[in-house]
């Protein structure tokens, strides 16, 4: 082959080369540069020009070029979806992290809730426990009362035997013939916390104590209603 016939070659190569890629770089959405130095028309050969032989080489470079810009494409994509999906995790984690929170502090505040009630109802000391006298001053029925109360209730107690009998264990209701610091009405409700409720300020107040917890559900809930009602 001739020096000249060599250089046609590649001229013609090198422009359809150019003319496939540009049309490859049109449909991904690319713009074509500006060349300083542009092919003339004597260098200007069609695909159908070059020899059968070497139109195998042309294609071969355009869809090379074809494919490196699709899977450019491709990288860029995944890129964006991977990143979205990310995002989402994320998010998904910290709505669960903060789901598992608020479940958490309200099981610790029904916990702590239980536990308060639980001290204002157990471990009450029995009546029988108290040495047994003829009489009772104020200072001994409250002392008494602090033991038998638990928890923090013991406030809310004696603000509702303060108004009821002013902690005299033998008070009477006149025209009710309620009795005794918590004033029981019946009185011989009493009974069930001992046979001696009419002389025993420790039974009175084990048994003014339950009934609170069961009826209010603690002291300080009796007397709640008892500011609310003037009763309970």
């Amino acid at each position: 082959m001739s020096r000249i016939s060599v250089r046609g070659f590649a001229v013609a190569s090198a422009t359809a080369v150019t003319a496939v890629g540009s049309v490859v770089g049109v449909a991904s959405g690319s713009v074509a540069q500006n060349n300083d130095a542009e092919p003339t028309a004597a260098d200007t050969t069609l695909l159908a020009d070059i020899p059968a032989g070497q139109q195998a080489q042309v294609q071969t470079a355009s869809l090379t070029q074809q494919a490196d810009t699709q899977a450019i494409a491709a990288d860029a994509s995944a890129k964006k979806d991977a990143e979205a999906a990310a995002r989402k995790a994320a998010a998904d984690t910290a709505y669960a992290k903060k789901a598992d929170a608020e479940k958490a502090a309200k099981l610790a505040k029904q916990r702590a809730e239980a536990k308060s009630a639980a001290a204002s109802r157990g471990d009450v000391r029995d009546s029988s426990s108290f040495p047994v006298q003829t009489s009772y001053t104020i200072a001994q029925i409250q002392a008494m009362a602090r033991q038998i109360v638990g928890g923090g209730q013991f406030q809310c107690f004696s603000n509702i035997v303060d108004h009821e009998s002013s902690w005299n264990y033998q008070a009477v209701n006149a025209s009710s013939g309620a009795y005794g610091l918590v004033q029981a009405l019946p009185a011989g409700k009493m009974a069930s916390a001992g046979a001696d409720w009419r002389t025993n300020p420790a039974t009175q107040i084990k048994w003014g104590l339950n009934y609170m917890n069961q009826r209010y559900g603690s002291p300080c809930d009796a007397w709640t209603y008892w500011q609310a009602n003037g009763n309970y």
